[in-house]
């Protein structure tokens, strides 16, 4: 039985299949690559989309000892032995860790002081992001580089190769649904091809449904889709179409989407776009995304669409949103107010007789400067939960 996973594994960043923005000529990774001068790095995509193959064309272009582990299996023993075998060598070792979203607190401190001292070189995958898995000191010394789904030519790529270098007969139909059932996934289309070799010598596509009656995901195969999908649901959300939204969700549910992933969006949507307009969409949101961490699918698909019905039929606001974008472009803008002295820490009395007036002295509200110039940022909107907070803003002044 050919191991085509093995055998048509790149060796080199041209014989990558896919992954352009990393591997073609000028992109950061491969020159820093080249040049031997790549830092620690984490990979997370789709699986089957080339992070192990990645690590291994990096340590090969860089000439580094190759170390594999899975976080799941990971001793801290394994890797002490590996740290003292290359304490003082003149060449450092390539450790690279997938599942590497796994890694317990404990691993990731024995790792920090040669990350730190830069005695071997890290490389992590996941099929999530690690950004929220790992230590922000982790985060801090190393880069994070995203893979995407394989787009269905570059797939026709790869298994044209296997075609023409191992003698493989494939009917027309058999081939397109080898790359279409696969849905981005290098590795799940050689597999199938693998297995259906051993059935018959000249593949058709009765006998790729019989192994796989059903596409592994659909919608989020073709390059781009997987961004087009998480907008359209975003958006749809936005524009408070329940429907267009649930449709979305379970299009990218189908297309093997994380459910953190899908969760974290929501998150976000709920502060940019409802807002103070419903602030119980954020703690709505927050409970969703902490509650398909811990269940996951498919069950975390009712979950899911709870949040996305709920977000749907609130009032929006972007009051927060356009707000905090304001003042931050006022401070890169070179807009740096010096503080008013009372309102300082500790308050230099000599150079202030301005006193802090505290507002619950005064009932709740005392008209005093907060700015040593008047800035307008925050506009409330006569929408929902927000309608309330501009009355009692509008009141409490009025009243005092």
């Amino acid at each position: 039985m050919k191991d085509f996973t093995t055998l048509l594994r790149p060796k080199c960043f041209d014989d990558f299949v896919g992954q352009e923005h990393l591997v073609s000529q000028g992109s950061s990774l491969r020159i820093l690559s080249e040049k031997g001068a790549l830092g620690h790095s984490f990979f997370y995509g789709p699986a089957g989309v080339g992070k192990t193959s990645l690590a291994r064309v990096i340590a090969h272009v860089m000439d580094l000892p190759f170390y594999e582990f899975n976080a799941t299996s990971l001793k801290i023993e394994q890797l002490r032995k590996i740290f003292d075998q290359y304490k003082n060598a003149l060449q450092k070792p390539l450790i690279f860790i997938d599942e590497v979203h796994r890694l317990a607190k404990n691993q990731q401190e024995v790792l920090l002081p040669v990350m730190e001292n830069n005695s071997v070189l890290v490389v992590g995958a996941s099929t999530e992001n690690p950004f929220f898995s790992l230590t922000s000191a982790i985060r801090s010394r190393s880069m994070l580089f995203e893979l995407h789904h394989i787009s269905n030519d570059s797939l026709g790529s790869l298994l044209e190769k296997a075609i023409s270098k191992y003698d493989v007969c494939l009917e027309d139909e058999a081939q397109e649904y080898l790359i279409k059932s696969s849905s981005g996934d290098a590795r799940a289309m050689l597999k199938l091809l693998e297995f259906a070799l051993n059935i018959e010598e000249k593949i058709t596509k009765e006998v790729l449904r019989s192994l796989r009656p059903n596409a592994l995901s659909t919608g989020s195969s073709e390059a781009g889709v997987h961004y087009d999908l998480i907008s359209a649901l975003i958006k749809s959300v936005r524009g408070s179409d329940a429907d267009a939204a649930i449709y979305y969700l379970a299009r990218l549910i189908e297309g093997g989407e994380s459910a953190d992933f899908i969760a974290r969006r929501l998150v976000i949507l709920a502060s940019e776009d409802i807002g103070n307009a419903n602030p119980q969409a954020l703690t709505l949101t927050t409970s969703a995304m902490t509650s398909v961490g811990k269940i996951g699918f498919p069950e975390a698909r009712i979950i899911l669409a709870q949040a996305v019905v709920y977000l749907c039929a609130s009032p929006k606001s972007n009051t927060s949103y356009l707000a905090i974008n304001k003042a931050i472009k006022n401070v890169q803008d070179g807009l740096i107010l010096d503080i008013p002295e009372y309102l300082k820490e500790n308050p230099s009395h000599y150079e202030s007789k301005k006193e802090y007036l505290y507002p619950h002295d005064y009932g709740g509200y005392v008209d005093q400067e907060y700015l040593t110039r008047k800035l307008h940022l925050v506009d409330l909107k006569d929408v929902g939960y927000e309608k309330k907070m501009k009355e009692w803003m509008q009141n409490i002044k009025n009243f005092s």
